[in-house]
């Protein structure tokens, strides 16, 4: 089982994104803070876990999480400011919905920036490691899963349902064929052989 948390004695919240290698809609970031004596023996990186241990594994997390927050950050401000940005901004904004606010954030990955002077700590692979870091990304995870399945009911020949907007072969195609939505990454290489595109 992973640990709770990287500082046992401090008030701390876990925060990630998913989404952000996606070619079409938003970098969804989630943040969380779990009580002290939250165990789960199946909570993992989101990526590790199947759809449905997902799905099943948000409702427990969001009753007994002390507070969590959710965020879109979507394309056209992904496109404004880049992915890496966009994908901090995401977990920022997401921090900003807990009450009370963390004493210590840990972030999964390498890169964030200070927020409001809360000490954070950057973890490699932080949602294979920490119990409040898997939370948020399942939770991340399932609320970006939600949106795409959403708006597949729109565009249904891009299979968002099933691609989430990952630059698949199929979604990649599709692409070639249909051209793009106004869900799609206008700074995003959506075709291998891309030099520039027409909108």
């Amino acid at each position: 089982m992973l640990t709770l948390k990287l500082h046992p004695e401090l008030l701390e919240c876990g925060t990630d994104e998913a989404g952000r290698g996606c070619l079409a809609g938003p970098v969804t970031a989630a943040a969380i803070l779990l009580p002290d004596n939250f165990s789960n023996a199946v909570l993992n990186d989101s990526k590790q876990l199947s759809e449905t241990k997902r799905k099943s594994l948000r409702p427990l997390l969001e009753d007994c999480s002390l507070t969590y927050g959710v965020t879109h950050i979507f394309m056209e401000k992904i496109d404004e400011i880049n992915i890496l940005n966009a994908s901090i901004l995401a977990m920022q904004e997401a921090i900003a919905q807990l009450n009370p606010q963390p004493e210590h954030i840990v972030v999964d990955g390498n890169k964030f920036k200070p927020y409001h002077n809360i000490p954070h700590t950057c973890v490699i692979k932080g949602d294979g490691k920490y119990l409040n870091i898997a939370a948020a990304s399942v939770l991340a995870k399932t609320y970006r899963d939600e949106f795409m399945e959403k708006i597949h009911e729109e565009y249904p020949m891009y299979n968002w349902k099933k691609n989430k907007g990952y630059p698949t072969k199929e979604h990649r195609e599709a692409i070639r064929k249909h051209g793009i939505t106004k869900y799609h990454r206008k700074s995003f290489r959506l075709l291998p052989e891309q030099l520039t595109i027409d909108f």
